[in-house]
């Protein structure tokens, strides 16, 4: 028998098993089998394509599982997703026949278990071949229904529906398992967003200019980071949510800024781009090597005034005298439960608890942080998750504790014109669903310290 060691889905496997199970990194493993393996172009989109989408939708593939084995029986994990990934192929890929996804899950099963575990697999897969797979229609509580099909756990989804209704989260539900554009932001102080976009043009990749931000260009088709632009550094990949937060932030050349939570960077060096990298942006992170992460991206993008440390934000004042700052982002560590399409294991991983518990957090950053903001300074607070008690309910807090800021007034007439009617708008700040603008789910507000 020929031993599928190197084949893409025994790599696959390999990967979801360490995700699933043991807690890794999606985006981070899936980078270094790619690189340890040299996968050509073909076989590395299908590796991702296959674990990225075993992972998105593993509770509607378990839900799967079960119409066809009786649910006392004991199974090892790996045969699980093994199943898994062969019925995502089969249910969700048409390029790949069904026999050919069967036989390789047969021998990936022998060379991995035993014949009776190959016979056992290649009965599921046949009978799902032959039978199809259930109709989620027939499941008679609704919460239950988005949660089996779209792969939510039902606490996240009863949890979304008390906060947002019915008609919002499933919405949201929906677009978390749909494919997401690339977003990337021009470095301005290199090249202007219509040479860039003129450059894809003619190297045959489709682009176009991002409503959100006056730097940001959407990738229609082609790959970007093969193009000669990208090696240059005259981009950064960034999600349309995240460049809304330096653009909300009112910001001109010679400001004192400080980013509290950087890493990785993004959106400091946004800043110092909007700032013609003219000022001073102080940047802290947690983790020693996670700042270090934001200086090597300010030094790849020749920005010159960022300066990036390890600190926890809340001991920012042993650094900072009070005032000191024009401007202060807050873009406070969540639950990420906004980057759903780009990170699926997030959903798996999270409780209840951790949403309790970072909220705390982001409510003790603010008010560390608040005394290092001048009279009329302003503070812009954001995460990438869409929960009312990382949002909300900590702006809302944090402003009954602290007469001296207010929600500025004009953050709303500034927001783009498709949020200003949004649904997630409160008076504490704009919560954007994935769903608004075909992005990740963010929350930005602005605040303002009276004089």
């Amino acid at each position: 028998m020929n031993k599928p060691t190197n084949s893409v889905r025994k790599l696959a496997l390999d990967l979801l098993v360490r995700i699933g199970d043991q807690g890794g990194y999606s985006h981070l493993l899936i980078d270094q089998i790619l690189k340890k393996h040299h996968l050509d172009a073909r076989d590395g989109a299908l590796l991702t394509e296959i674990v990225y989408g075993t992972m998105q939708r593993k509770l509607t593939l378990e839900y799967d599982l079960t119409s066809f084995i009786n649910t006392k029986k004991k199974m090892d994990n790996w045969v699980k997703w093994l199943v898994y990934l062969s019925f995502y192929q089969m249910k969700y890929l048409d390029k790949v026949p069904d026999h050919a996804i069967i036989h390789e899950a047969v021998e990936i099963a022998k060379y991995k278990g035993h014949k009776g575990i190959a016979n056992f697999v290649n009965g599921i897969l046949r009978a799902a071949q032959r039978n199809g797979l259930p109709d989620y229609q027939f499941i008679n509580d609704p919460i239950e229904r988005i949660s089996i099909e779209t792969s939510h756990p039902y606490w996240l989804v009863n949890r979304w529906v008390k906060q947002y209704g019915f008609d919002i989260t499933e919405e949201m539900c929906q677009t978390n398992i749909t494919h997401k554009k690339m977003s990337i932001r021009t470095q301005p102080l290199r090249i202007t967003r219509d040479q860039l976009i003129e450059q894809f043009q003619k190297d045959g990749i489709k682009a176009s200019a991002s409503n959100f931000s006056q730097q940001g260009i959407v990738i229609e088709k082609g790959n970007v980071l093969k193009h000669k632009s990208f090696h240059e550094a005259l981009f950064t990949i960034q999600d349309e949510s995240s460049m809304l937060v330096a653009e909300m932030m009112e910001l001109a050349g010679g400001m004192q800024v400080l980013d509290a939570c950087s890493a990785p960077g993004g959106k400091a060096t946004h800043i110092a781009e909007k700032m013609h990298d003219n000022g001073s942006v102080y940047a802290y992170d947690l983790h020693e090597k996670k700042a270090q992460l934001v200086n090597v991206k300010a030094k790849e993008l020749g920005l010159t005034t960022i300066r990036a440390t390890q600190s926890d934000a809340r001991l920012l004042q042993e650094k900072h005298a009070e005032g000191t700052f024009d401007r202060i982002l807050i873009d406070a560590p969540c639950s990420g439960l906004g980057v759903l399409r780009s990170k699926p294991d997030i959903k798996y991983n999270k409780s209840e608890e951790d949403i309790v518990k970072l909220s705390t957090i982001q409510l003790e950053i603010l008010d560390h942080v608040k005394p290092l903001l001048k009279s009329d300074g302003k503070l812009i607070y954001s995460t990438c998750t869409v929960d009312k008690e990382e949002n909300e309910n900590v702006i809302k807090t944090f402003l009954e504790n602290n007469r001296d800021v207010e929600v500025d007034p004009h953050f709303f007439e500034e927001l783009p014109e498709q949020l200003k009617e949004s649904m997630g708008q409160s008076p504490f700040g704009v919560q954007i669903f994935p769903q608004d603008i075909n992005s990740d789910g963010f929350f930005i507000t602005r605040l303002k310290r009276h004089s």
